[in-house]
């Protein structure tokens, strides 16, 4: 049973721990380790059940070697009541050996049904555990997810944390200038193509001065031909 025990416990621990060495993706290995307890709960099973029929084999042999011992009493006694001496010393000294024989079967079911009894416990608990895990493995799948989701949100702000935005910042400011300058250029050209009001008030102005001396002469020819 010690043996039984301790290699259950030594299945138990080489899972975990070669679980929790890999450990590349937690959720996967809560899977795993559900699907390994499963099996080590299949073997635990079957030794439980084993020892289980051993301790009621036990009780059965008690329980025959019993009715065997209360035989024995009985023919001693009828032996006595038919006067057959010699045949009651002889069904009381093989009611002796099966008292002994009982004793030690005693003690052999005694430790049967302990065991059985452990390994009982021990199938049960590790039965609520697997249950247990069931139900709590999508919380702790949830939690894993937001740790990943956590994890990833670190890593940004650790990339960006660590870019240096003074280069870019300094490119806008040379690109706002070239596009302010680029801006007044182009007003400068719609000023020069458009000239203002004042300067066409001018032009009207100077054209009263301009020398008109031809149409004056025409106009003083026609005036004496019509006799004004």
């Amino acid at each position: 049973m010690a043996g039984i025990l301790k290699r259950f416990r030594d299945i138990m621990a080489a899972n975990i721990n070669a679980l929790l060495d890999k450990a590349e993706d937690p959720e996967k290995m809560i899977d795993q380790y559900l699907r390994d307890m499963e099996s080590d709960l299949g073997k635990v099973k079957a030794e439980t059940a084993s020892i289980m029929a051993d301790a009621e084999k036990a009780k059965r042999e008690l329980s025959e070697i019993d009715d065997e011992i209360a035989k024995m009493q009985t023919y001693a006694e009828k032996a006595l009541v038919a006067g057959n001496e010699e045949d009651a010393r002889r069904f009381l000294a093989k009611k002796a050996d099966l008292t002994k024989e009982r004793e030690i079967k005693q003690q052999m079911a005694d430790t049967v049904g302990a065991n059985a009894a452990k390994m009982r416990v021990m199938h049960d608990k590790l039965t609520a555990d697997i249950a247990t895990l069931n139900q709590r493995k999508e919380a702790i799948k949830a939690k894993i997810q937001a740790a990943k989701t956590q994890e990833h949100i670190n890593d940004l702000n650790e990339s960006v944390g660590n870019i240096d935005i003074t280069d870019g910042l300094s490119a806008l400011d040379r690109i706002e200038e070239q596009a302010d300058h680029m801006l007044d250029m182009a007003n400068a050209r719609a000023e020069l193509n458009n000239p203002g009001p004042d300067m066409e008030a001018l032009d009207e102005v100077a054209k009263k001065y301009e020398d008109n001396t031809d149409i004056d002469n025409e106009l003083a020819a026609l005036k004496a031909q019509l006799g004004l």
